[in-house]
């Protein structure tokens, strides 16, 4: 059976509307909380949230439904995605909560679940949950059994802790100069916090929510603006988290955006060369460039690819015992530290690797030239347009086109009428050819 409210990561909405509004959130926490409510002991949840305005309301109403069913509420305030995974378990909480719509516009938010060991919840739990929602009225607590909630004020010392604690204790950032963005999102205090007491001299900027402006042209998915504040400010470096910070994009002392693919490159080259990089590879999903593949090959690692989405990149991590592994677009999951993404543990990681190596920026982070690649999207009204038999054939032809010099990706978006076709290869111009023959054979199938 599918699932009718969870996603690849959470619920996720529009606010104020379909599964994104207060009564919704309610009865989210009191179905969560009464799935996670097993033994005697006095239950407790964590919860946290980025700084979009409809996390007060998304927040009251979770609080409302945990004590409802007789749980206890701890209040985070505005908290990284990766610091709820951590305190649920740091607190021994039953169950974390995280209200936040990561990379989206304020408009959107989500919730995000994570169980008593800090990790996103299984399919099992989710199904669960779901069939609560759409069930009976779940039993509330007896009067004297109502959950109480509090605010806890050590919650971001804590996580500056564990962040400095990623770090060898004989690696410090003084003398580096840091541009840091935080997209006006959840990591806006502890992120520049953590690298300026490690010795870092600090240029923040994001770092001004009202509300409203969390990603708005700031942040990983909008580098331009730390782009420009790296190269006016002289920085050696510069570090953009999205609105939740489980994703991180860096930008070079030039002012060059170095993504995920790079990311992961240097920190699973690095940890295998001392040794400590478990699995024998990185773990990525199949939109990761070809050259990634082709440099781990080169050191003797391999890649393994899953399906798009962070959670399927957790799944095969934990199942083949990998412990870094992450998404081009800069989710960079890394379990030696982290039950989750974990952008600002992830960015230690680079710091720390240019501190130790002594070379700037540019010369560090760009370990292999990426392939051409090209992704397009094709929006169809209706039906199954994959399925028909000029598609399949435009699909074939592309196949060979690119044998041996590169491959294909198609898939269709799992949230909105969209076929995703991605193409790369040696070649820019046998790529753009094949995108442009598939969309063309499935806009004319769809129509």
């Amino acid at each position: 059976m599918g699932k009718q409210f969870f996603g690849t990561d959470g619920i996720r909405g529009r606010t104020n509307q379909g599964a994104m509004t207060a009564a919704m959130a309610m009865k989210v926490g009191q179905a969560a909380g009464a799935r996670f409510l097993r033994g005697t002991h006095r239950h407790r949840v964590v919860i946290g949230k980025d700084t979009r305005l409809s996390g007060y309301m998304l927040e009251n109403a979770m609080v409302a439904g945990f004590t409802s069913v007789g749980m206890d509420v701890v209040l985070l305030g505005p908290m990284p995605t990766p610091a709820v995974a951590l305190l649920t378990r740091e607190l021994r909480a039953d169950v974390g909560v995280m209200i936040s719509a990561s990379h989206n516009p304020y408009e959107d938010n989500g919730i995000k679940l994570f169980g008593p060991d800090g990790f996103k919840l299984s399919d099992e739990d989710e199904l669960a949950i779901e069939a609560m929602l759409v069930g009976e009225d779940l039993a509330l607590a007896a009067s004297p059994e109502i959950g109480r909630a509090r605010r806890v004020e050590d919650a971001r010392g804590r996580y500056i802790h564990a962040v400095k604690a990623s770090l060898p204790s004989t690696v410090r950032l003084d003398g580096l100069k840091i541009a840091v963005d935080c997209a006006n999102g959840a990591a806006y205090q502890v992120a520049p916090s953590a690298f300026w007491e490690l010795g870092a001299e600090i240029v923040a900027v994001g770092v001004t929510p009202n509300g409203k402006n969390i990603n708005e042209r700031c942040g990983s998915t909008h580098v331009e603006l730390l782009q420009e504040t790296v190269v006016s400010s002289g920085a050696d470096i510069g570090i953009a988290l999205d609105g939740d910070a489980d994703r991180l994009i860096v930008v070079d002392e030039k002012g060059q955006t170095v993504d995920g693919d790079q990311i992961m490159a240097l920190i699973g080259s690095q940890l295998a060369a001392r040794g400590e990089l478990r699995g024998g590879g990185v773990v990525a999903t199949v939109m990761s460039n070809l050259g990634l593949e082709r440099y781990l090959s080169g050191q003797g690692l391999s890649l393994e690819r899953t399906a798009v989405g962070d959670r399927h990149v957790l799944e095969r991590m934990r199942s083949g015992g990998f412990n870094v592994g992450g998404e081009q677009s800069g989710h960079m999951i890394l379990l030696d530290h982290a039950t989750t993404g974990d952008g600002t543990v992830a960015a230690l990681q680079v710091l720390s690797a240019l501190v130790q190596s002594g070379k700037r920026a540019s010369e560090l982070l760009h370990l292999f030239d990426p392939v051409p690649q090209l992704l397009r999207n094709v929006r169809f009204g209706g039906g199954k347009p994959l399925e028909a038999a000029s598609v399949k054939a435009a699909i074939a032809d592309a196949e060979a086109s690119l044998d041996g010099r590169g491959r294909l990706v198609i898939r269709p978006s799992g949230t909105e009428p969209v076929i995703r076709v991605m193409a790369e290869g040696d070649d820019a111009g046998e790529v753009e050819a094949a995108v442009a023959s598939i969309c063309h054979a499935v806009e004319k199938a769809a129509a």
